[in-house]
């Protein structure tokens, strides 16, 4: 490498008395020179550099904000199974009156529905086609009597009008998997004759009794599903048709809840699968609570 100027150097190149040696000039020209051209090759080499990168590394975000925008069961090897759930729509407790509490709640000690009981009902899941009979509204006495066998309709039937029934509304669909459900709630005038009415029909299911089972149910079986639910207020008691059964089965579920009882039934052929039927029972409890 070529020597650089020093301090001592510098006074002896401008002193008058003695003009600078003619040798050191060309050994200038060839230092200052020399530098400009390699630290352009460098800059040049970097900024190419530079550029490569900036190009990989946006092709790289681009492909990552393209994967992670998309669906997790549309990106390969990362799909994942259905586990039977249903798809319901976004779930909304109805408005109440004015300085009116709900059910579960201080102030509230006659646990009273005060929402209107047909905005309770359970939404159909997406793809279900509507049960034109149970469409939402408020149906007679006897729609929800035709859920029983005709052996023990007169009975329930009396419990009803001892009970003091207020109003019946129901909600149905089919899936396309064949599944039929129906959801009635029972508004009755407080919640001891809920009570009362709910202890003539569940009770004698719970003992596998011959009264108040679903029409065509031979015997049935206790679920435990129900214990871990955990809305409180309210009571779930859930049962599913034992085999031997015919070509269909049957689940169905009460849900107590104050001066409001509902009654969830699903049938399929084959077997009425489990997941959705908690699933339903679970939101439609939550709704009530």
């Amino acid at each position: 490498m070529t020597e650089q100027m020093t301090e001592t150097d510098l006074p002896e190149a401008e002193a008058p008395e003695a003009a600078a040696p003619e040798p050191e000039a060309p050994e200038a020209e060839v230092l200052e020179p020399a530098a400009p051209p390699r630290s352009r090759r460098v800059l040049w080499a970097v900024a190419r550099w530079t550029a490569a990168l900036v190009v990989c590394g946006g092709v790289g975000a681009g492909t990552a904000m393209g994967i992670t925008a998309l669906d997790r069961n549309d990106v390969p090897g990362l799909a994942t199974e259905s586990d039977g759930r249903w798809e319901y729509p976004q779930l909304r407790l109805p408005a109440l009156p004015a300085d009116r509490p709900r059910p579960f709640t201080e102030g509230n000690d006659g646990e009273i529905h005060y929402a209107d009981v047909r905005e309770l009902l359970l939404p159909a899941p997406a793809g279900a086609t509507a049960d034109p009979k149970l469409n939402g509204g408020f149906v007679p006495t006897d729609s929800y009597l035709s859920l029983y066998g005709k052996e023990s309709r007169d009975e329930v039937k009396r419990a009803l009008t001892d009970s003091t029934l207020r109003h019946v509304a129901a909600r149905g669909w089919t899936t396309p998997d064949g599944t039929r459900t129906s959801i009635h709630l029972l508004r009755f005038s407080s919640v001891a004759f809920a009570e009362a009415f709910k202890d003539e029909v569940v009770d004698a299911e719970a003992a596998d009794g011959p009264d108040a089972r679903p029409d065509g149910v031979e015997a049935l079986v206790l679920e435990s599903f129900a214990d871990d639910i955990g809305v409180s207020g309210t009571s779930v008691y859930a049962f599913r048709e034992k085999k031997p059964y015919g070509p269909e089965q049957v689940r169905w579920a009460y849900v107590q809840a104050g001066d409001t009882l509902a009654l969830i039934t699903q049938t399929r052929k084959g077997e009425a699968l489990a997941v959705p039927f908690q699933q339903t029972v679970t939101l439609q409890n939550q709704l009530l609570g």
